[in-house]
């Protein structure tokens, strides 16, 4: 067996979502896969079972069918952290996720959240999704969670996936080592790069990192890898970044760079349920983005691009 053949077979890493025939995380229609882990901790993740580099449970209380029909989580409990009160009640400051109770569920309303695949497992998967992107610009797109802090995977399912002629590309926030990215760009064919702010001090109070380390990789990617297709994202958050001066700072950053789009995105809340399944507190609230202020930061998107 060649060295290239057997690290993809030892290399695993967990996974929490693989989605399909995507339209909006890069070129093309994509499969996307989702690596779970991410050193950030931004207020507004829509995504919080990606934030634990570990498998975790999630629990949707109302899929429950109660005590009286099943029950059996709680006697399986080894940190009895489960007890009932009609239906299920999770104390997760007790549970060490042993995944035992998400074994005995019928009703899956406990579920693991994150599951171990090799690189050729994973290769598999995206090639079975290859006649609808096989003749255009489509592929795969790996996200996070955080893949550059997954190198012992990323790397390798990158190369492999270039082996095997598949388009590759990554969304990353940048809270990484640049040699990670320095590495990975090497079989990148496209690059999804979030700039939340440049503000370092806010920065840090909302995603609980300055920006220190994600802007410097951002302008180092560009010296080196100028035609490197990029599109830089930002999240537009209310009470964090939602004002034209912020965009317009952002955009002056990236006025100078190489092959380079932006695109504002509208915050949401769809994944406050999430939070609620994990046990843990959705530190939002109830904000809202005012749609007039998202419009002209929409404009100066659109500014930016016809330069």
């Amino acid at each position: 067996m060649k060295q290239s053949d057997m690290e993809q077979e030892v290399q695993a890493s967990y996974v929490f979502n693989i989605q399909h025939y995507s339209l909006h995380d890069g070129p093309g229609i994509r499969t996307i896969l989702f690596l779970k882990g991410c050193p950030m901790r931004c207020r507004w993740c829509c995504n919080p079972e990606s934030q634990k580099y570990t498998q975790e449970i999630s629990y949707v209380q109302n899929k429950c069918i109660g005590k009286e029909s099943c029950g059996f989580c709680e006697g399986c409990c080894p940190e009895r952290a489960i007890s009932f009160a009609g239906k299920a009640v999770i104390d997760f400051t007790r549970c060490n996720s042993c995944m035992k109770c998400a074994a005995v569920c019928p009703a899956k309303a406990i579920k693991p959240e994150g599951r171990q695949y090799t690189v050729t497992e994973l290769l598999d998967i995206v090639e079975r999704d290859a006649v609808f992107y096989g003749h255009g610009n489509g592929g795969m797109t790996i996200s996070g969670g955080e893949p550059l802090t997954h190198p012992a995977i990323l790397l390798p399912l990158l190369r492999e996936a270039k082996r095997r002629r598949i388009h590759t590309a990554i969304e990353t926030c940048g809270q990484a080592d640049y040699t990670v990215l320095q590495e990975a760009a090497n079989d990148l064919d496209y690059i999804l790069y979030d700039i939340k702010s440049m503000n370092p001090q806010k920065h840090k109070q909302y995603t609980g990192w300055d920006n220190t380390q994600i802007l410097w990789n951002f302008e180092k990617l560009c010296e080196e890898y100028p035609d490197l297709p990029k599109k830089v994202r930002t999240p537009i958050i209310p009470g964090f970044n939602d004002s034209t001066e912020d965009v317009k700072k952002i955009l002056d950053f990236l006025q100078d760079k190489p092959n380079t789009e932006y695109e504002p995105l509208p915050y949401h809340s769809f994944g406050k349920g999430k939070y609620k399944a994990l046990g843990r507190p959705y530190e939002m609230g109830g904000a809202v983005l005012d749609p007039a202020v998202m419009e002209e930061i929409s404009r100066l998107a659109d500014m930016f691009h016809v330069k």
